[in-house]
């Protein structure tokens, strides 16, 4: 696996232990141009960086050492992790994304995202479901690495999680007491960043991440039947 290296300068000085890297999170650039996304991903003043970056023909940029903390997750929560900078290795990939122009992603730079997953998880042991996006840790800001973004194909690479093939018919569906149930899952499943017991306004932004991720062609925010159901498979079906 070939790799060019750019050295970014924003990282944390501490040296971390192998056993504490247990996550992998993925994102997408957002900006115009690749050129622009190095500059600032390399420059002292933009204090943001990442591990790797994948560009749209494919090669690998490596930036920090995994030893170091890179600044590419920011304020953000998964089960009992907070900011998860410290516990992961952040991955960028180019793409415009939903500000400029968000592009499908290429297969070289999918090609390439698996093989660096597949050498990363075996050398940290980390585990599927320890594959995250960017949305999913920090869903009231984030919506990278998004709706095209092709979960499914990774899981079939035993690169994050996904559902199987589920039945949606014949299922009552009452709409209070689903929306209790749905976001209990989610609790289990590792979102954040809302009230199990109290539904706000801030919800549909959870719940567009979990779409995003899990149901891309029906990202609306709105908790239907199927957005429960899989809802329900993934929190009773993850090994943890």
């Amino acid at each position: 696996m070939k790799i060019i290296f750019v050295d970014s300068p924003n990282y944390s000085n501490k040296i971390r232990k192998k056993k504490n890297i247990k996550f992998i999170v993925i994102h997408y650039t957002g900006m115009q141009s690749e050129r622009a996304c190095i500059k600032r991903l390399s420059s002292n003043k933009s204090q943001v960086s990442t591990h790797y970056l994948i560009n749209r023909a494919g090669s690998i940029i490596k930036m920090v050492n995994e030893k170091r903390i890179a600044w590419h997750a920011g304020k953000s929560k998964w089960k009992n992790f907070i900011n998860l900078n410290d516990q992961s290795i952040g991955i960028e990939l180019v793409n415009k994304g939903h500000q400029f122009g968000y592009e499908n992603f290429p297969k070289k730079q999918i090609s390439k995202l698996i093989l660096l997953c597949e050498f990363l998880i075996k050398k940290y042991k980390i585990k599927k479901k320890n594959i995250l996006g960017h949305s999913d840790i920090a869903p009231l800001r984030k919506k990278d690495p998004g709706e095209k973004f092709p979960w499914e194909k990774l899981k079939k690479k035993k690169i994050g999680i996904w559902y199987k093939n589920l039945n949606f018919k014949d299922k009552k569906f009452n709409q209070k007491k689903i929306k209790k149930m749905f976001f209990n899952n989610l609790f289990k499943i590792g979102y954040r960043y809302f009230n199990k017991n109290k539904r706000t306004k801030k919800d549909a932004y959870i719940v567009k991440a979990f779409q995003s991720r899990f149901l891309p062609h029906n990202v609306t925010g709105i908790i239907n039947l199927k957005t429960y159901v899989i809802s329900h498979f993934l929190a009773h079906n993850i090994k943890n």
